[in-house]
């Protein structure tokens, strides 16, 4: 008799934790697209920024080439480091 009645009492403080654990996901979902938006357009002016410096002592194809090299270099670091942490 007594634990029906438990439950029943306890519903709302169950519906009240999913509401503030929803509303912390949809806060950190918002953080972390936003955060990765600053990025992307952090590295796009990070990109257009060094190629304007390059282009003036290279011609625009190897200024690209550099740029493409840092890139693939940062990109295998970045995979080596991600699959060794899997490993660990």
């Amino acid at each position: 008799m007594i634990g029906p009645l438990l439950k029943i009492m306890a519903l709302p403080a169950m519906a009240r934790s999913m509401r503030a654990s929803a509303a912390d996901a949809a806060t950190r979902a918002g953080l972390g697209l936003a955060a990765g938006i600053a990025g992307a357009i952090g590295l796009f002016c990070f990109t257009r920024s060094s190629l304007t410096v390059l282009e003036r002592h290279l011609d625009p194809a190897e200024a690209w080439a550099a740029i493409g090299g840092f890139y693939s270099v940062v990109g295998g670091i970045l995979y080596f480091a991600a699959t060794r942490r899997r490993r660990d």
